[in-house]
């Protein structure tokens, strides 16, 4: 067997044929597709979103009973179940699901916009602009969610130190800091879930969005 010749090797595999690279206006047209995809994913995944949260409040309306978990709490507290009790808390449940309901539609509605202006654009300037925009209305997306189980846990609990005030009940220290511990901790691991969520799901595209958005600013500067 001859001997192996490491210098003759490099000498063989540097004289070997190099494929034809792409140019910059290829790279760009391929950019353009895959980030239109990835917002067109985006788009898809919150009107997926959106048909469950629809669903869910359809099925809560005429099948489910939103009162049960919440009135037990409150019985714990020393609360009695009245009608007028269940009714306020109705009410104030239909009201927080409207508000997630309209934002989530107006999310929805901004990025089909965000969307139609990305897939039709073909100035790359514009693009990019376009695609700097979409990414900040998917982070306001993810914010105002996070906000909105902040509010409704103020607006739930709220509600609940309004009825003890009604029924003249009054908690003493450890049931109180014990409530209030456990609402915070709920609402934290509640906070934690929606955040790796969106993380998991929007993260991994918005990642290859904004890499595919560095890669088309490089070839925006090389025009220059």
């Amino acid at each position: 067997m001859p001997e192996f010749d490491l210098d003759n090797f490099k000498k063989t595999w540097q004289e070997q044929d190099i494929l034809p690279k792409y140019d910059s206006t290829e790279i760009e047209a391929m950019l353009n597709k895959s980030s239109r995809n990835y917002v067109k994913y985006i788009l898809w995944i919150c009107i997926a979103e959106f048909s469950v949260f629809f669903c869910l409040n359809l099925y809560y309306a005429f099948i489910g009973d939103d009162n049960n978990s919440f009135i037990r709490i409150m019985e714990k507290l020393g609360v009695k179940n009245s009608t007028s009790l269940e009714n306020g808390f109705s009410n104030l449940f239909l009201s927080m699901k409207i508000m997630s309901l309209v934002l989530t539609a107006f999310f929805v509605l901004k990025f089909f916009q965000n969307y139609r202006r990305i897939n039709i654009e073909s100035n790359l300037k514009k693009l990019i602009l376009q695609i700097i925009s979409f990414k900040k209305t998917v982070n306001l997306f993810i914010l105002t969610n996070i906000f909105l189980i902040i509010l409704f846990t103020i607006v739930l609990t709220a509600f609940t130190f309004k009825i003890l005030s009604q029924q003249n009940i009054h908690l003493n220290n450890p049931t109180l800091i014990g409530f209030l511990v456990g609402t915070v901790i709920m609402m934290a691991i509640s906070v934690i879930l929606i955040w790796i969520y969106y993380r998991l799901v929007y993260g991994i595209l918005l990642k290859r969005l904004s890499k595919n958005l560095e890669d088309l600013q490089k070839i925006d500067q090389q025009q220059q």
